[in-house]
């Protein structure tokens, strides 16, 4: 005859350890990711597409001015524009879509010590970005508005004007044209 006590105890003890089995089991095994939505996938942080490239730039005489590389970083959601002048002036833009503001946001800074911040929005088929906002609390009070626009034959003019009267009167800095480049890429060294 059994004793009742043991099947008793028994009967616990395997009740307990399946608990515990089961308890362990759902604690490690890892939970599916829920999938998060891919930053930068709306079709506003494509607007600005049209200007990746390795770009050839000329002035409207057709004088080279330089050269540009605008690549897509961070997962598409940058992109960063290297610039190579002739006669040696350089400089870097990262340009992004702020979606809170609803509109785009260049930062640029040249190896001469200068910078920008611009800000505006895609509309027309044009990229259209000022520092209107910002000049009026500078000492220079000069409004600078760069334009890019893609032409029908894939090239993309670039126009900036700049206004020292709060945007009544307007002075072409630079007027260029970017046509795509079919020399190698130049090889960036990281310091």
């Amino acid at each position: 005859m059994r004793d009742p006590m043991k099947t008793l105890s028994r009967l616990l003890m395997f009740m307990f350890l399946s608990a515990h089995l089961a308890y362990a089991q759902t604690s490690t095994a890892p939970a599916t990711p829920t999938p998060k939505p891919a930053p930068c996938n709306s079709s506003e942080y494509r607007q600005f597409d049209f200007w990746i490239g390795d770009w050839d730039v000329t002035v409207l005489n057709g004088k080279v001015a330089g050269r540009n590389l605008i690549k897509p970083i961070l997962g598409g959601c940058v992109l960063h524009e290297n610039w190579n002048g002739n006669g040696g002036f350089v400089g870097q833009s990262f340009n992004g879509y702020d979606a809170t503001r609803k509109g785009w946001r260049q930062t640029w800074v040249d190896g001469q010590g200068g910078s920008l911040i611009l800000e505006g929005n895609f509309a027309n088929g044009r990229m259209t970005l000022s520092d209107k906002d910002t000049a009026a609390k500078s000492r220079a009070n000069v409004v600078n508005e760069i334009a890019w626009t893609m032409l029908a034959d894939g090239a993309v003019r670039q126009l900036w004007r700049t206004s020292a009267d709060g945007g009544k009167t307007w002075a072409v800095a630079f007027d260029g044209k970017y046509v795509r480049s079919s020399r190698p890429q130049p090889t960036v060294a990281v310091r």
